[in-house]
């Protein structure tokens, strides 16, 4: 199988047209990239970049220019054979890839690779900013977006206390794996969820369940969340807030789920920080805020 495997990505590589052969240099500017994280898909696009993509990875889902550009997989699970097709001179991820063989198998037919940083947090978002802008050879692009980045996170620490909270609402974020074909609890994992919750003024409800990644009904009941965000992909899938709450185990049971006090929120948006950060924190401190059956 390996064997087989190997000889069909050889001839892709040969039918390619004598890509990887062409000595001429490129610049960052004119170069065909495969780009397989989803943030470093978004920076990409907002340094005015965007055209030297041609192709991306599913979760690769903003803006939606990068939706039109063809797709090698999820970014844990992607097709080497995709990937090579594609004829690109630079493959761009950050370190979040697999499976493990995928490096090695294109590396092995000559392609380029290059690691990015992550946006895990703010400082690291700008950070990896920075280090895309400079690789491209538009380091001013990059600071002008980090001033607006700065100015917006703090409009939203501004609008946070204005409102003078006096009780913060338990939430909880239930989304649903593609790539595994389950719903899992993605706050309560000190992530990029759980910071976007605290900022936006919520605290993350408890959630007692093994490694959280299978629902666990007795867990989601036990949590009792005051509020729901589900990403837009598994809400989208049950086909409504109603049917999320019947067709999810355990939501039913909560204050959430009772009180219908659910959130539906881009993917995107929850999982790294980027340029609209200070903007998706605001849009989510509304929206958290805005129920009337949170005690």
């Amino acid at each position: 199988m390996k064997k087989l495997i190997f000889i069909v990505i050889t001839s892709i590589v040969l039918a390619a047209c004598g890509r990887f052969s062409n000595k001429e240099e490129k610049t960052p500017g004119n170069m065909r990239i495969v780009c397989v994280s989803k943030h470093l898909t978004e920076m990409v696009y907002a340094l005015g970049q965007g055209k030297t993509l041609v192709a991306v990875d599913l979760s690769s889902t903003y803006p939606d220019s990068a939706r039109l550009l063809k797709t090698v997989g999820y970014h844990r699970a992607l097709s080497p054979e995709g990937i090579i097709a594609m004829t690109p001179d630079l493959v761009i991820h950050s370190n979040d890839i697999g499976p493990e063989t995928v490096i090695p198998q294109i590396t092995k037919v000559g392609l380029n690779i290059k690691t990015f940083g992550s946006a895990n947090t703010i400082d690291s978002a700008k950070l990896t900013l920075k280090e895309l802008a400079n690789f491209y050879g538009v380091p001013a692009k990059a600071d002008s977006i980090i001033k607006e980045m700065n100015a917006s996170i703090n409009a939203a620490a501004d609008s946070l206390k204005a409102l003078n909270i006096t009780k913060k609402p338990k939430v909880m974020i239930i989304h649903f794996g593609r790539a595994s074909n389950i719903y899992f609890v993605m706050s309560g994992r000190h992530g990029v969820g759980d910071k976007m919750i605290e900022l936006a003024g919520g605290e993350t409800a408890l959630y007692d369940a093994k490694g959280a990644k299978q629902l666990s009904a007795e867990a989601i009941a036990t949590a009792n969340p005051d509020v729901i965000i589900a990403t837009d992909f598994g809400f989208d899938q049950m086909g409504g807030m109603d049917q999320f709450i019947a067709g999810v185990p355990g939501v039913a049971l909560t204050n959430a789920g009772k009180n219908k006090n659910i959130i539906r929120f881009e993917e995107h948006d929850l999982v790294y920080f980027g340029p609209r950060s200070g903007n998706n924190i605001l849009s989510l401190m509304k929206q958290l805020h805005r129920f009337k059956n949170v005690k």
